[in-house]
């Protein structure tokens, strides 16, 4: 299963072998940890309940801690959970590690992580949109003109663009390519960039498209 939880790093470079250069984000993938294994059976489908990192017990939930008790993870919970869900029944036991080697270099991923939070903001800076003029006594330099009409339908349109809430929701980045893995390290090198800041938590799922 080619499904992992991981953190965002950074980004750098690297070159190929005719020396082109290569701009990568690394990712720290796993060690995740097998907390629950679905059937279909007993569940009805099959997936794998991952977890990442660690969280102090007493920050913990209940629920959380008893599924961590039933795994056999004896130290702290992880602090991140996700279900992935598989092809087949996993065959995996319950508080085994999934690393970075279950993927391969030249694999394609998804990526899926939280977009940094740019607050309220205009149309300008949200859409891109470009404002009044700046000359000539113009007073709407970045407003976003017209907003419906006059008598018929009289209301907004939905989905019109407006100032609003910018950033800080999913997004996923599809069909990233490996580039290099440090097994020793859990280190993943995709090419191109993902959404979130460095530190952010991450999800690493095989490319649905290839």
């Amino acid at each position: 299963m080619k499904n992992l939880i991981g953190k965002k790093v950074g980004m750098t470079r690297l070159y190929d072998e005719q020396g082109c250069h290569i701009p990568v984000t690394v990712v720290q993938a796993g060690p995740c940890v097998v907390v629950d294994v679905k059937t279909k059976e007993k569940n009805g489908y099959s997936a794998l309940l991952l977890g990442y990192g660690e969280r102090k017990a007493k920050n913990s939930s209940k629920a959380l801690l008893g599924v961590s008790k039933r795994a056999g993870i004896t130290g702290n919970p992880p602090a991140k959970l996700n279900e992935f869900r598989t092809d087949a029944n996993p065959e995996v036991e319950l508080g085994s590690l999934i690393n970075a080697d279950t993927f391969a270099v030249d694999d394609f991923l998804d990526v899926t992580g939280t977009s940094k939070g740019r607050g309220f903001q205009g149309v300008v800076k949200r859409y891109n949109f470009a404002g009044g003029r700046y000359s000539h006594g113009g007073g709407w330099k970045r407003k976003p003109g017209s907003i419906g009409q006059c008598e018929f339908p009289g209301r907004v349109d939905k989905g019109k663009k407006m100032p609003g809430q910018m950033g800080n929701a999913s997004r996923t980045i599809q069909n990233l390519k490996i580039v290099r893995i440090d097994v020793e390290d859990n280190l993943v090198f995709v090419k191109g960039a993902i959404p979130g800041p460095n530190g952010g938590i991450v999800l690493l799922k095989k490319a649905i498209k290839k």
